[in-house]
């Protein structure tokens, strides 16, 4: 009875370990951007109508949304809220338009920046003195929420407002670059300056950037994270991790989606409509023993590929069985997740080039920022030939980076 007992115990610790919100031992949680302006820079507000751009993923280290602490305080004043793709609760899946509406909890007008109007209409601000971005990114150049955040810089440089960005870590990191700058011409919602593919940065230092390189010029303060360091990715910052979105479940998924994101630009599925998203790729047509083996017999840097089939609920191929693999890293510092992203479209190309197809639309090119990769791919050039042309303007991008680098 007592060895039951004992068992029990430690099955109910464990447990609790895997679902509390604590910090390690001997390691402070890294401090919220929003933590740090309720803690310090809350004059900011004070005295002005506040509108907050939000989803689920603003809250604080408790999980606390930032709704409900701007709506709380009585020394703020929330007139407004304003939603990005997935919507200010993110009950949305991707490419859903979200309409006007009142939140239920705070009685509070909710205006959406996806769909017909990305960027707030000086009626969406009539009643509102000051912005703040308060949403998490991924690190991927191709992730919606950083363009919400330009265009709602461009209106309130318009309309007089100033701008607040509650910084974020970025999930990834902020060391690694990596990935082709975008062309100008291939400028979109999912890429809307040069910038590459995986940029290495924060909310805040993006803010930056996009407002003095590309000509914004709004009045933008940066509220700073406290203790966050550049060789963190997410497990270390001993913060909860929150789904920036329907179709980004995990850190697992957010390190794979800057390489097996670009398979959104194909005819095979990425996952959507399964549990694992970005790790699941596959289609009717493909092999999955033939393409796993392939695949590891590039011995690529820190990711191992296991031979899977599913079949997706929803999106691509959905309601049939599909093969493919699911994608795992097994080492984030070597990890390449643009290079694996490449070497995954081209071994699919080459093994079932008579199924296999890139999306007539040219989502590709818009997710890869050109047209020359899609093209390489297409000629049978080597990955590695591919990485090597664009390495020059990564490099240039680097450069102009290094001002806006805030940690």
């Amino acid at each position: 009875m007592r060895k039951k007992l004992t068992l029990l115990a430690l099955f109910l610790l464990v447990f609790s370990s895997w679902n509390t919100v604590e910090a390690k031992p001997g390691q402070k949680k890294v401090e919220l951007g929003v933590e740090t302006l309720f803690r310090e820079h809350k004059n900011l507000l004070k005295g002005k109508r506040v509108g907050l751009i939000t989803n689920p993923t603003g809250v604080d280290s408790e999980l606390r949304s930032s709704v409900d602490l701007f709506a709380e305080d009585p020394d703020i004043e929330l007139t407004a809220l304003y939603g990005p793709e997935h919507g200010v609760r993110g009950d949305a899946q991707a490419g859903d338009k979200v309409d006007y509406y009142i939140d239920e909890k705070t009685g509070l007008p909710v205006y959406s920046l996806y769909g017909d109007t990305r960027k707030p209409t000086p009626e969406m601000l009539k009643n509102v003195d000051i912005l703040v971005f308060d949403i998490q990114d991924v690190g991927a150049r191709f992730y919606t929420y950083i363009y919400t955040m330009a265009y709602a810089m461009e209106a309130a440089k318009e309309q007089g407002i100033p701008f607040v960005v509650l910084d974020r870590p970025n999930p990834l990191g902020g060391e690694v670059v990596e990935g082709p700058v975008l062309e100008e011409k291939y400028s979109s919602f999912v890429g809307k300056y040069p910038i590459p593919l995986r940029h290495g940065m924060t909310v805040g230092e993006l803010a930056q950037l996009f407002n003095k390189e590309f000509g914004i010029g709004a009045d933008l303060t940066v509220v700073k994270m406290k203790k966050w360091k550049r060789s963190f990715d997410y497990d270390e910052t001993n913060l909860p991790f929150v789904m920036p979105s329907p179709n980004m479940p995990t850190l697992e998924t957010a390190f794979v989606y800057p390489g097996t994101g670009l398979i959104e630009g194909t005819n095979v599925s990425e996952g959507r409509g399964t549990t694992k998203p970005f790790e699941l790729l596959g289609a009717p047509f493909i092999n999955g023993t033939e393409l796993s083996e392939k695949l590891n017999n590039l011995h690529l840097d820190g990711v191992k590929f296991r031979a899977a089939s599913f079949t997706p609920s929803f999106s691509k191929h959905s309601g049939q069985l599909s093969h493919g693999v699911q994608v795992y890293v097994t080492d984030r510092e070597k990890y390449q997740s643009v290079e694996t992203g490449l070497h995954i479209v081209k071994t699919i190309h080459d093994l079932y080039g008579e199924e296999f197809s890139f999306n007539k639309s040219g989502n590709f090119d818009l997710l890869i920022g050109n047209s020359w990769v899609r093209e390489e791919l297409e000629k049978g050039t080597n990955v590695e030939d591919i990485i090597a042309k664009w390495q020059k303007d990564t490099k240039a991008f680097k450069k102009i980076r290094k001002q806006y680098l805030l940690y």
